[in-house]
């Protein structure tokens, strides 16, 4: 840990991971409510073939970060995070620009890969913060980080709606543009939080997502959790995979209210996330923070298979918002059982994890979508996949329940 860095220096650096995370957030986001209308536009097709196209192109971005986010960590692991997050902020611009002036489908899946590799900067941003921050305190930390996230979710998806209503390339101007303008403002603010003596040399076999899979056995309790993750990963892509589809298909919605939606969402995120984390895990503890986020995972996922009106579904996003400590919590508690020279690896190989499932996931809720939007469908609906993702992250629970429960016994034997 860089305990030489001024607090000073520790906070600019925590203001500007924020402020990037956010801003990577707000480019995921962004594309989500145009994305129907984008595809229409550019590949002439139905909206559930629309859909299909759209898991695919979630697909290569996740693919994207699979294999470039352990790079990422190791890399900064032996140059510094400065330098590494610097210029993933910049392929982020660039992308952007590449999205505004896409002729093709085939143009897009490359801005898809494209913002994959960038948008893999937030397993920098999660090292940053273990460099500058106590153990104990990382819980909290990703917590905020957490919320950046779904603050950038509140703005993204809500510029994109509205700015979408002018074309369906408009919003990535004015994405490229604010990059831009992060890109100049870390240049300048952004001290390296990784001190020379904490660095390591750089392994191609530990740089790779399968090699970063065959380092977590070495360091006691991380596979298990790590399975945790890639499960809930894997069920909660759901929502990217077909939200604005089935928002259309279900109620009708325009870009707009698509945006709507997915800003109050954002929102509530946000708030579980920035001002509920610290409080939930000073009161229950990382583990079973994690249980609550799980089960209010499962009542939410199949609530949003029954509700019939928008009032609902704003009023169920609200039961949503523990979902939200899920992810920060598994992150804080990984990042307690590796050595302080390992965190990038650490958050390389749980953006591997995370960005498999994610891979999985969209493919699959989104071809299921289109298959039961099919005139041809056994059953023709669009709530399938959330009644098939509540079932799986009924699983995820009760397989974390029960390790939990083996190293409750593991730490009674041992005391």
């Amino acid at each position: 840990m860089s305990h030489n860095l001024t607090k000073h220096a520790k906070d600019r650096a925590m203001i500007f991971i924020l402020i990037t995370v956010f801003l990577d957030m707000v480019g995921f986001g962004i594309i989500i409510p145009v994305l129907p209308a984008l595809i229409g536009e550019v590949g002439h097709v139905s909206l559930g073939e629309a859909a299909v196209l759209g898991g695919w192109m979630a697909a290569g971005y996740s693919l994207a970060q699979f294999l470039s986010g352990p790079l990422l960590g190791n890399l900064s692991d032996r140059y510094g995070r400065r330098p590494l997050l610097l210029l993933a902020i910049f392929g982020l611009g660039v992308d952007f620009l590449l999205h505004a002036l896409a002729p093709t489908m085939g143009w897009l899946f490359v801005g898809r890969l494209l913002a994959g590799v960038c948008g893999a900067s937030w397993v920098i941003a999660n090292a940053f913060i273990a460099d500058i921050t106590e153990p104990e305190d990382r819980g909290g930390a990703y917590g905020q980080m957490g919320a950046a996230f779904g603050l950038g979710f509140i703005i993204g998806p809500a510029v994109g709606g509205l700015l979408g209503e002018l074309g369906p390339r408009v919003p990535f101007y004015a994405a490229a543009a604010v990059s831009g303008v992060n890109l100049i403002y870390g240049f300048f603010v952004l001290p390296e939080t990784l001190a020379p003596q904490h660095r390591r040399a750089f392994d191609w076999r530990r740089a790779n997502p399968f090699g970063a899979f065959k380092v977590f056995r070495s360091y006691p309790g991380v596979v298990p959790l790590c399975a945790v993750m890639a499960l809930f990963f894997f069920f909660t892509s759901v929502y990217p995979a077909i939200w604005p589809f089935w928002g259309k298909a279900n109620f009708g919605w325009s870009e707009a209210m698509v945006g709507l939606t997915l800003a109050v969402f954002g929102l509530v995120m946000a708030g579980f996330q920035g001002f509920l984390t610290g409080p939930a895990v000073a009161r229950w503890g990382e583990q079973k923070v994690v249980m609550i986020g799980l089960i209010s995972a499962v009542i939410a996922m199949f609530g949003y298979g029954v509700v019939g009106s928008l009032v609902l579904v704003i009023a169920l996003m609200i039961v949503h918002g523990p979902e939200g400590f899920v992810h920060p919590m598994l992150t804080a508690i990984l990042s307690q059982r590796v050595p302080e020279n390992a965190q990038g690896e650490l958050q390389g190989g749980i953006s591997a994890i995370t960005n498999v499932a994610m891979l999985l996931g969209t493919v699959f809720f989104a071809q299921v979508f289109g298959y039961f939007m099919r005139e041809d469908a056994p059953i023709q609906s669009p709530n399938v996949a959330f009644y098939l993702g509540g079932i799986g992250l009924v699983g995820t629970g009760l397989f974390m329940l029960t390790l939990l429960k083996k190293e409750r016994r593991a730490g009674q034997q041992d005391g």
